[in-house]
């Protein structure tokens, strides 16, 4: 099981994450491409951390809001979400190949990632998008119950894709992760996210924020690196998931 961490999302003078303390701990870095965070210095930066550490780097684009971090939905067309997703991979995989590497995995953010567990449409602009730049990337898509119609869509497109569950969030009943603003989204302590990862890695299931066992298949799991517990939580995950 890898372990990702979304990265990279500083800008300017205004610093997020403890991405130089949690990246020896990780397997894959998504790394924001300067639409919902970052920066061309922090882009250079943070592919230069991941070289050092040996981690396989991901590109993390999303929605073109800084303001609101990619978190907020925006409606665009399908032919200019894809330009905006083409531009943003190429921008990290440029920094990249000035580094002898290139991007191994795509994984979108925030708003963007969300919808595209819940809208077709879009999952179609992003598998284009992924399979036109970068065939030879997996896609990054929510662990959800429903695989197998994510599976088949991505056989037409060509593309692989990885299925991603998260250590510290919660899960509704319908196994998607529950908004933020709802008391309890986030686990807090290392107790519940090692049990959450436990369940994952052993069973294929979730408990969700109402206590339903969900099934849910995984290739990879999240470890959010802007938390108050983001280097504990992380040291602890790599020993969790080295033990099972």
């Amino acid at each position: 099981m890898k372990l990702n961490c979304d990265m990279g999302e500083s800008f300017g003078s205004w610093t997020k994450g403890m991405d130089a303390d949690v990246m020896p701990f990780i397997d894959m870095a998504n790394i924001a491409c300067g639409f919902h965070a970052s920066d061309p210095l922090t882009m250079d930066q943070t592919v230069r951390m991941a070289i050092a550490e040996n981690v396989t780097i991901g590109a993390h684009p999303g929605y073109p809001d800084l303001l609101g971090f990619g978190r907020r939905d925006i409606d665009l067309r399908p032919d200019e979400l894809k330009a905006i997703l083409v531009y943003q991979m190429a921008a990290l995989d440029g920094i990249c190949r000035t580094h002898g590497t290139a991007i191994q995995h795509v994984k979108p953010h925030g708003a963007l990632y969300n919808k595209m567990a819940v809208d077709h449409t879009t999952l179609s602009v992003v598998m284009a998008a992924v399979r036109d730049y970068a065939p030879h990337c997996p896609l990054v898509v929510m662990a959800t119950p429903d695989a197998d119609d994510v599976l088949d869509r991505a056989r037409e497109f060509g593309i692989d894709v990885w299925f991603e569950a998260f250590s510290d969030r919660a899960y509704s009943d319908e196994g998607r992760l529950v908004k933020r603003s709802v008391p309890g989204a986030v686990h807090e302590s290392t107790e519940a996210i090692e049990n959450q990862v436990t369940q994952i890695i052993k069973e294929g299931t979730v408990t969700s924020i109402s206590g339903k066992r969900i099934p849910i298949r995984a290739d990879t799991i999240c470890i959010h690196g802007d938390s108050t517990h983001a280097v504990e939580a992380a040291r602890h995950m790599r020993q969790v998931v080295q033990a099972l």
